[in-house]
């Protein structure tokens, strides 16, 4: 592995400053690849010159200069001729080292935008220029734009690319594309692939040199996709658990409410899977409040009329209690006992839930990371439920498949995902989406209201708790930060001693241990507090029917899928609720945030963040990190997987384990990700 700091022109301060852009090897520098490019091949006469038109390019020579300083500023003004006329080309600002430079009779290239002047008229305001030599014709390129910081520009990475390329070539290893695909879809070569993205030719090219990398990169996604897929649907030791004709009417009769349409739909998903001997692999993704426990209720209702226990894995104590609490009433009818385990519990109580679990007298486990413990066993478990998946990493949830031999798996999601990711990111899943709300429910009033008014917001928080009614206050950071974000420590202190000092206020946030967090919680759901302040921490799973009023405070700095999120914490008993979003006072974000106020519906609203936000934030955690991904935006380029995901299964079909020589770089490239690791030796 070559280091960054053994490239020519690469110096400690610039090896530092391309660490900090996460490019810390010769091979990252080289698939670090430019996110736009500025056409300067061709200029335009000045007859064609227009105002408005983006940045422009100009080639012509100078009759006159007029130059000035005012205060630090620079000011010059050239005239400038070509062959169709005249224009102005003005530079200002500080330290454009220009002043002196340029004199009549002289041949300049010079880019910018040509634009109206408050005096006199239009002038090109110069980005770029160059004196080009005599009798030296102009000749320009696609000068490609890097992500770059204060500390290295866009041209040094250019540079230091170009400096070692022919280095940087030389550590590429075996090809992801055969040769014969790559030929078929009319993809340059490896090499040249990179020469066109770093140096292109024309837009097309570039273009189709990095539809090459994304292309290798969704085809190694969808294969080992498909390779986990096909590996779960060959081992047939999963528990069948058929289903009688009537269980769906007796669970039905069971419940305080009628399903819903896409309820019924969704358990009939679930348990055609779990009547099979495959084990099932199904995600059930819903918005707010479109009943997913109940769902999950189903589901654990037909392995325990097959004798087969279940576990309900939480991210929080504060969501496995209350799941627990959900679960109990609505199975105890049906004769299926339900346990808690947490991390928090005793040790006597503790002993004594996992001994029912045990033995089997406990039908369903319901707990936290706790569930993971070598000191929890099962008789004889049959399904697996992971509530809010992404939270968990896949070692977490293989090791409770993992008590079970071979479960059914259920995961859960109260993040709506964009039907384009969920099919991609979750490609190995099947996916069963709760897109009906329960009749009944009221719809939550949004508004965005600016930080200056938050004595009316006050105002309003107190007229509803004299109602009755209870109101939480999400803040962003816990503690003040350097970011200027609201704090939660800082808000409860100010409302509990100023202005709602007659209210009782709680504080809720991530650094309380798990009993600090229940006992807060706790009291506000039995109504002995009126206001919760709290961190996103409260962002699923809190359910307090009283709460009727969510107020977000910089909420400029959430994601729309969140903020919806934090909505559902209300809106889940008989009073009106509301919503309150509150930027700062110069935030730009009110066309954004007007989303929520235009809409409820959580999968629209997710749409509109992965088109606003990127694909990023859905792949692995609830609206942060990353991609994974390279080279490819799944937003952007999910025809190209759509070919990618094709290929893969043409391929897999004429050589299941990449066993062929053609194939032997696609081979090393699938092995390399991790959740395909191990599966093409076992096929």
């Amino acid at each position: 592995m070559v280091r960054i700091h053994e490239l020519k022109d690469v110096g400690p301060k610039t090896a530092t400053a391309l660490l900090s852009l996460g490019i810390g090897t010769a091979l990252d520098l080289l698939q670090t690849f430019p996110f736009r490019y500025e056409d300067l091949r061709f200029a335009t006469p000045t007859s064609q010159v227009k105002i408005g038109e983006g940045e422009q390019n100009f080639v012509g020579t100078v009759i006159s200069v007029n130059e000035r300083r005012v205060r630090d500023l620079e000011i010059v003004d050239a005239r400038i001729t070509d062959d169709h006329g005249m224009l102005t080309a003005k530079w200002i600002g500080r330290r454009r080292y220009i002043l002196g430079r340029l004199h009549a009779g002289m041949r300049i290239f010079v880019r910018g935008r040509y634009e109206a002047q408050k005096i006199g008229a239009p002038a090109l305001n110069v980005t770029q220029w160059r004196v080009l030599g005599d009798g030296e014709e102009y000749r320009g390129a696609l000068v490609p734009i890097y992500r770059a910081s204060k500390e290295i520009t866009t041209r040094k990475i250019h540079n230091v690319i170009t400096r070692n390329f022919q280095t940087l070539l030389g550590l590429v290893g075996d090809d992801p594309l055969p040769p014969a695909l790559a030929k078929e879809l009319g993809y340059p070569s490896l090499p040249d692939a990179y020469s066109q993205v770093h140096a292109p030719d024309s837009p097309e090219s570039a273009a189709r040199a990095r539809e090459r990398f994304v292309f290798a990169e969704f085809l190694t996604m969808a294969l080992a996709a498909e390779l986990r897929r096909r590996q779960r649907e060959h081992e047939h030791d999963a528990q069948m658990m058929p289903g009688s004709d009537t269980l769906l009417a007796e669970f039905e009769a069971s419940l305080p409410f009628a399903l819903t349409n896409a309820q019924r739909r969704v358990i009939g998903e679930l348990w055609a899977d779990q009547a099979r001997d495959i084990p099932m692999n199904r995600m059930v993704q819903g918005d707010v409040g479109s009943g997913k426990t109940l769902v999950a209720a189903a589901a654990i209702v037909l392995a325990a009329r097959n004798g087969l226990q279940a576990a309900l894995m939480a991210p929080t104590e504060v969501l496995a209690a209350q799941h627990a609490s959900k679960l109990a009433p609505l199975l105890l009818p049906l004769g299926i006992t339900v346990e808690a385990v947490f991390g928090s519990q005793g040790a006597k109580s503790r002993s004594a839930a996992t001994q029912r679990i045990a033995s089997g007298e406990a039908s369903l486990a319901v707990g936290t990371h706790a569930l993971l413990t070598d000191g929890v066993d099962f008789a004889r478990l049959g399904l697996v439920i992971i509530d809010e998946q992404h939270r968990f990493g896949v070692a977490q949830r293989a090791k409770l498949r993992s008590k079970g031999g071979s479960p059914h798996t259920l995961h859960m999601t109260a993040t709506p995902i964009p039907r384009t990711l969920a099919q991609t990111y979750n490609a190995d899943l099947d996916i069963s989406t709760i897109d009906e709300l329960p009749p009944g429910r009221t719809p939550i009033e949004t508004y965005v209201v600016r930080l200056s008014r938050m004595d009316r917001i006050e105002r309003f928080i107190r007229a509803n708790v004299a109602r009755g009614q209870q109101a939480y206050i999400v803040a962003p950071a816990i503690e003040e930060s350097d970011a200027g974000l609201s704090s939660a420590i800082e808000v409860a202190e100010r409302l509990s001693t100023k202005t709602l000092a007659d209210l009782r206020v709680g504080l809720l946030h991530g650094k309380l241990n798990a009993k600090e967090k229940d006992a807060v919680m706790q009291r506000f759901a039995s109504g002995d507090l009126d206001v919760l302040v709290a961190t996103t921490v409260i962002e699923v799973g809190i359910d307090v029917a009283n709460a009727s009023v969510m107020v977000v405070l910089d909420a400029q700095r959430f994601g729309l899928a969140q903020l919806h999120q934090l909505r559902g914490r209300v809106g889940r008993g008989a009073a009106k609720s509301y919503c309150l979003l509150v930027p700062a006072d110069d935030a730009e974000d009110s066309v954004r945030l007007a989303v929520l106020e235009r809409t409820i519906d959580g999968f629209e609203i997710a749409e509109e963040d992965l088109a606003l936000r990127g694909p990023g934030e859905f792949a692995g955690t609830a609206q942060s990190g990353t991609s994974g991904l390279r080279f490819g935006d799944l937003r952007d380029d999910i025809a190209i997987y759509k070919r990618a995901k094709s290929a893969a299964i043409g391929i897999l079909a004429e050589d299941p384990t990449l066993a062929r020589s053609s194939n032997s770089g696609l081979r090393n490239a699938v092995e390399a990700t991790p959740s395909a690791q191990g599966l093409l030796t076992s096929s």
